[in-house]
């Protein structure tokens, strides 16, 4: 059970509620500053874990549940607590890019039930490589978002607008990842239909 994969996941899971600490208080770059590292380091641990589960053959049960619920609980939290604070509002259309976020959440756990309905019928579907990377744009959303906070000087002029460089960069990618989430989303919810009744 505390094997080093599954360790690195549980210790993503342990750090969750202070990553939403340290972004709960916005005007403070320094928090933000270490949510990032944070986040950055969480990012790592997940590739890791993984890629030491397969490559030692330590992948276990307890590891193949926990590794998807560290992922939707840390995306989860970091989308609540940063709409929460107003960070997921940008040019043009204010506060609606929260939108991207809410598709996100949605699909998080419409997936999750699909896959725990398919789960029971024997039915296995495959993680798609579109699917891979719309995790890679949201994790790159998120952590762009949080850095857009701790270095809010970081701007450029983009028309008449006076945009941060890598909150811009989040709000693109956020919504690119909201895009891949619908398609992805759908691809499952297809698979599902066939095996219902």
């Amino acid at each position: 059970m505390l094997t080093l994969p599954n360790i690195l996941t549980l210790s993503r899971i342990v750090a969750i509620p202070l990553l939403a600490f340290l972004l709960w208080w916005p005007g403070w770059e320094a928090g933000y500053l270490m949510a990032f590292a944070l986040y950055a380091a969480m990012g790592i641990t997940d590739y890791f874990d993984g890629y030491l589960a397969r490559s030692s053959g330590a992948v276990s049960k307890l590891g193949i549940f926990l590794d998807p619920i560290a992922d939707k609980i840390m995306v989860a939290a970091v989308i609540l607590v940063l709409a929460a604070q107003g960070v997921l509002r940008g040019p043009y259309v204010g506060d609606a890019h929260v939108i991207a976020g809410l598709i996100i959440l949605v699909r998080e756990i419409a997936v999750s039930g699909l896959r725990e309905f398919l789960g029971g019928l024997q039915v296995s579907v495959p993680v798609s490589r579109l699917a891979k990377w719309k995790t890679t744009f949201q994790l790159l959303a998120l952590g762009s978002l949080i850095l857009g906070q701790g270095l809010p000087n970081w701007n450029v002029m983009i028309g008449t607008v006076d945009a941060n460089v890598p909150h811009t960069v989040g709000l693109v990618t956020l919504w690119a990842a909201a895009v891949m989430t619908v398609i992805t989303g759908w691809d499952y919810l297809r698979v599902g239909l066939k095996h219902m009744d």
